[in-house]
């Protein structure tokens, strides 16, 4: 591509709200400040109106809200589990007939618009897969950054093995991947037979999109209400969305361990569930420790305003994950300073500088993620100097500007 003529760049992000669309919208930003003519493709459900916008934001695609209670209930009558899956296949067929009318009107608006390249986010089905291909073979330039590329909480199924036999199509007709990090570019390159000088390491970027909250104090007395907290409460915070391969049994488990060691310790386990986790077993899990009322549960979609005042409750911020690629929650918590407990496993051993900016700890081991947590929840002075550390981090090694330049250098070199 010719770098004296400015690049347009149409950033496809169909998840309107959520950690998605948030990445999306700092991104957009920072290529739209390096000099791109960047629009973003969302839905009509976009939760990120009123924020400030130097690039165009198309609410293209009517689909459903991602902010959606009636998945996580958890019917426990024989006949309140038997309506709830009826009710879900019969929505599913209804969605993906309605994703697939709106990624046909969103083909036809690319093919129309002819950007330089078409930037998509994570994928969730075999449609839209199987849509991207059809925007190649029309010969789009599409680039894909790479969120997850594993498939880590539905099983192993047909639908799984069929779409993971699409991804390796996929990969192998795109121009352009991003990967977050070493770790997982060598990972995604022992998965999938791509070429090695197609798939490109960047980092996630930091997330200080929160930081913009005028009556924190009064969001923060809220939460220690609706928490039951007190003066000497020392919370305990995990935040995102609850998946089975988070492992918030373990963190549970560490839980008494920790308040043995700390009986004002508080565990905040703030986000929703998804369809794959069943709240009740968690709750149960808790009660049958005795730490049921030092277990605190927020199943909410957390809204954004309360980002920071959550945020500012908490003594330290853990990732218990059994697996995972990368984190924007761990880049919330260095966006506010906090110290990190996370498990060394894909992406994290990366991110989370040992002793420095947090502790790393193995992989489901509760007697392990407990005594990290206690070496900070008891040291006031190193928690501290690790959120210090943390926050600089998220300034600098995570700063967006750098980001937007590999990526900008990446298509121009194509």
């Amino acid at each position: 591509m010719d770098e004296n003529k400015k690049i347009k760049i149409a950033v496809v992000e169909q998840r309107a709200g959520g950690g998605m669309i948030h990445y999306a919208y700092q991104l957009c930003t920072a290529l739209s400040k390096e000099g791109a003519e960047v629009t973003l493709v969302t839905s009509v459900h976009y939760e990120l109106d009123n924020l400030p916008h130097n690039f165009k934001v198309n609410k293209l695609m009517r689909l459903w809200s991602q902010i959606d209670t009636l998945v996580y209930t958890s019917p426990r009558a024989t006949l309140g589990k038997l309506y709830r899956k009826l009710f879900w296949n019969v929505r599913r067929i209804f969605r993906a007939l309605q994703l697939i009318r709106e990624w046909v009107r969103l083909t036809k608006y690319l093919l129309q618009f002819q950007p330089d390249v078409v930037q998509i986010g994570g994928l969730e089905t075999i449609v839209e897969t199987l849509f991207l291909l059809y925007w190649r073979y029309k010969g789009l330039v599409v680039s894909q950054i790479c969120h997850e590329f594993e498939e880590r909480d539905a099983g192993n199924n047909l639908i799984v093995q069929l779409n993971n036999q699409l991804y390796e199509s996929l990969y192998k007709s795109l121009p352009v991947i991003f990967v977050h990090g070493e770790v997982n570019k060598a990972k995604f390159l022992s998965i999938f037979d791509t070429p090695p000088e197609r798939v490109h390491s960047i980092e996630l970027g930091n997330q200080q999109i929160f930081q913009s909250v005028s009556n924190v104090k009064e969001l923060k007395k809220n939460l220690e209400v609706k928490y039951n907290l007190n003066s000497g409460s020392k919370v305990i915070l995990f935040f995102g969305n609850l998946t089975p391969s988070k492992g918030v049994p373990e963190l549970i488990e560490a839980f008494q361990y920790v308040y043995k060691g700390n009986p004002n310790a508080k565990l905040v386990i703030a986000g929703m569930p998804s369809k794959y986790v069943n709240m009740n077993d968690f709750i149960n899990l808790a009660n049958d420790l005795n730490f049921g009322e030092s277990v605190i549960f927020d199943t909410r979609y957390i809204p954004m305003e309360e980002i920071e005042p959550m945020m500012e409750l908490a003594e330290v911020a853990v990732f218990p994950y059994r697996t995972i690629s990368q984190s924007a929650a761990l880049q919330v918590a260095y966006a506010f300073g906090k110290p990190v407990v996370a498990t060394n496993t894909g992406g994290f051993v990366e991110s989370v500088e040992d002793g420095k900016s947090g502790f790393l700890v193995p992989v489901e081991s509760p007697k392990d993620l407990a005594e990290a947590i206690l070496r900070i929840l008891n040291n006031a002075s190193l928690a501290k100097e690790m959120g210090a550390y943390a926050k600089h981090l998220s300034e600098t090694r995570f700063a967006w500007g750098p980001i937007a330049r590999k990526i900008l250098s990446v298509y121009y070199a194509l």
